[in-house]
């Protein structure tokens, strides 16, 4: 097949800097060091991308947008890769509230995909709106010979979703937190499946031992 689908986690947003749970749309938008992250990651490409795409969420529309500027590949907006959404959780920042979506989280990643938070989403949800839509971006825009795909999403969505994909092991997708503008690699395999080649700043094999981290997966 061709490329890959570069799955990237946006820049710095004002509620990452106050650890809020920032997941109703649009969102927050980022900070003066986020646009920077974002206009270094897309003049750091080694090459422009065969496509580029990114969730209706303030936040990824405007990192997105510096990838375009840097690349010259215009953004398409996206349906249904947006961040998972916390319901009651929304807005918080308390150490009881990262404590209850890291509880739910780390369900999913062990199976448990009806498990939410009040009002929010269950895993079940996230994966049935997400990842039809990797489907048809491997169908349309990696079944050729084209160079890679970048998607600018969620740092919770975007590990839930490669871990279900590609199997990397449960501690290493539930401790390893992504920073903003870290990516995930996903190279489609011939018989319909995917491999994880990047996670962050690791390389397979996914062995390494990652402790958990306080630093929360949403955004």
């Amino acid at each position: 097949m061709g490329g890959r689908l570069v799955l990237v986690r946006h820049g710095e947003t004002e509620g990452n800097v106050a650890k809020i749970l920032d997941t109703r749309l649009p969102g927050l938008p980022l900070t003066e060091r986020g646009a920077a992250q974002a206009k270094t990651f897309g003049a750091g490409l080694a090459a422009a991308p065969a496509a580029l795409f990114c969730s209706t969420a303030l936040r990824a529309r405007q990192t997105a947008g510096f990838i375009e500027a840097a690349t010259g590949v215009p953004a398409q907006v996206l349906a249904d890769v947006h961040e998972v959404q916390v319901g009651a959780l929304e807005g918080l920042g308390t150490p009881a509230a990262h404590t209850d979506f890291q509880r739910i989280y780390r369900s999913w990643h062990a199976g448990e995909l009806w498990t939410r938070a009040p009002r929010g989403e269950s895993g079940y949800e996230v994966l049935s709106r997400f990842l039809p839509v990797l489907g048809r971006l491997r169908e349309e825009c990696l079944s050729g010979a084209g160079g890679d795909v970048v998607l600018v999403n969620h740092g919770a969505a975007m590990r839930l979703v490669s871990r279900i994909l590609t199997g990397v092991p449960l501690l290493f997708a539930t401790n390893n937190h992504l920073d903003n503008t870290d990516t995930i690699e996903l190279t489609p395999l011939a018989d319909g499946g995917w491999e994880c080649t990047r996670w962050g700043r690791y390389t397979p094999p996914f062995g390494y031992p990652v402790s958990a981290v306080a630093d929360d997966p949403m955004g």
